[in-house]
C-alpha cells in the first residue's frame, strides 16, 4: 500500500487489507464474456414487460417482497415466513453470517469455492476455516465435519460448487448432517441448482423439515437470467431467517426486481427449457474437452472448470487473444461460463491446442 492509499482515519485493519470483490472481466463487442456465469439468453418479453410496468420510482418497494415470498412459499409448500428475499443470494449469505458469527467465531467451508466467502466472513469479524477440496474438486464433507470445533458457528456447503462444478450428493449431505451439531447453522448454497442433471444430487428444500439448522440459498440471477436486477431467496426456519432480516439493509430489493422474479416464476417452463439447452451445451463441451485430453471435473453448473494450475495465466491470455473472456483463479484454474454456441466452438478450437502446451504430467491432462 502506497502512502497515498493509506486511510486518513482509524479503520479496521483486516478490512483495509481485504481485497474488494473482483467481478468477472467485462468483454468488448468483439469478444465473448464467459467470466461471470451469466445466462446467455436475452430476457423473455413478458419479464421485460413486467419490469417496464413498475414505474413508481418515487415510491419505496415492499421491504419484505411479500408477493414474491407468497409465490415461492407456494412453489416449495412452505409458510411465507420461511422465505426471505435479498438482493442476490450473496446478500442473504452476508446476512446469515452476520446473524450467526462475530469476533472469535469460525465459519467453515470447502476451498476453492465461491470467492465471496472469505470476504463475507472477514467483514463479520469472524475467522474462515477452509477445508481443501478432494482431488476430484468436490467437497470433502467428512473432513469438513472433522474440522467443526467449539467456535464454529456457520458451515457453508456449495452444490454445485462454484467454480469447480462438482455436486454434493443427497447421501453425502445427509451423512454430513447426521454428525453436525444441531445448533450449528448449515447454509446450502444452491445458486446453480437448476442446471443440475445428476439424479443423486442434494436438493435442499426437501430436507428443510428434517433439519431445523438448515437454510437453503437460491437465486434468480443464473437460470432465470436476472443477474442485472439482483434478487435471490433463502428458505429455512423462521427464527433463523428473522435473525437474517435483522441484519439486512432495508429496502434493498427493488420493485422492478421483485416484479421480474414473479414474472419469471410464471414463465418457469419456458425459462427452464433454456436451462436444459445450456446444460446440454455444457455436457457436449465437457465431452469434447475430455476427448481432447483434458482431465476436468464433470460440470453441473453453467460453467466448466479447467484446473490449469501454474499455467493459468498463460492459458487465460491465449483464450483472451481468441476473443474469450474467462475467469482465472491463479494459480489454481480457470472457470469458463457456458455461453453462446459460437463461444463454445471457439473454446474447443483453442483448447485442442492448449492441452498440448501443458506438461505431460499436468493434473489437467489425461494420462496415457
Amino acid at each position: 500500500m502506497s502512502l497515498s492509499d493509506r486511510p486518513t482515519v482509524r479503520l479496521r485493519p483486516e478490512i483495509v487489507a481485504l481485497p474488494a470483490y473482483k467481478q468477472g472481466k467485462p468483454a468488448d463487442a468483439s469478444a465473448f464474456k464467459l467470466s461471470s456465469n451469466e445466462n446467455p439468453f436475452d430476457p423473455l418479453a413478458g419479464v421485460i414487460a413486467a419490469v417496464a410496468a413498475e414505474t413508481a420510482y418515487n415510491r419505496y418497494p415492499d421491504a419484505s417482497a411479500l408477493l414474491l415470498r407468497e409465490r415461492l412459499a407456494a412453489k416449495y409448500s412452505l409458510d411465507v415466513d420461511q422465505v426471505h428475499i435479498g438482493s442476490g443470494s450473496v446478500a442473504l449469505l452476508a446476512q446469515l453470517i452476520l446473524a450467526a458469527a462475530g469476533p472469535g467465531d469460525e465459519v467453515l467451508y470447502s476451498w476453492r469455492s465461491f470467492e465471496a466467502y472469505p470476504s463475507l466472513v472477514t467483514v463479520a469479524g469472524a475467522t474462515s476455516v477452509c477445508v481443501p477440496n478432494r482431488i476430484d474438486h468436490g467437497h470433502d464433507l467428512p473432513e469438513m465435519a472433522a474440522a467443526i470445533g467449539e467456535n464454529t458457528r456457520v458451515v457453508i456447503v456449495c452444490s454445485p460448487n462454484n467454480p469447480t462444478g462438482m455436486i454434493v450428493t443427497k447421501d453425502e449431505f445427509e451423512a454430513f448432517m447426521a454428525v453436525v451439531p444441531t445448533d450449528l447453522l448449515v447454509i446450502l448454497d444452491e445458486a446453480y441448482i437448476e442446471f443440475v442433471t445428476e439424479a443423486d444430487a442434494v436438493s435442499g428444500p426437501a430436507l428443510l423439515a428434517r433439519y431445523p439448522n438448515l437454510v437453503v440459498l437460491r437465486t434468480f440471477s443464473k437460470a432465470y437470467g436476472l443477474a442485472g436486477l439482483r434478487v435471490g431467496y433463502a428458505l429455512g426456519p423462521v427464527d433463523i431467517l428473522n435473525a437474517a432480516r435483522s441484519t439486512a439493509i432495508p429496502l434493498s430489493v427493488t420493485i422492478q426486481a421483485a416484479a421480474a422474479a414473479i414474472a419469471s416464476l410464471a414463465a418457469e417452463k419456458e425459462l427452464l427449457e433454456r436451462v436444459r439447452i445450456i446444460a446440454a451445451r455444457r455436457d457436449a463441451t465437457w465431452r469434447a474437452l475430455t476427448g481432447q485430453g483434458w482431465k476436468i471435473p464433470a460440470p453441473q453448473g453453467n460453467f466448466i472448470w479447467l484446473p490449469t494450475g501454474a499455467e493459468t495465466t498463460s492459458v487465460t491470455a491465449a483464450l483472451s487473444a481468441a476473443g474469450l473472456v474467462v475467469r482465472p483463479f491463479a494459480p489454481e484454474g480457470i472457470r469458463v461460463s457456458v455461453g453462446e454456441e459460437e463461444a463454445m466452438a471457439t473454446l474447443l478450437l483453442m483448447c485442442a491446442d492448449l492441452v498440448d502446451t501443458l506438461p505431460v504430467d499436468h493434473p489437467a491432462r489425461q494420462l496415457g
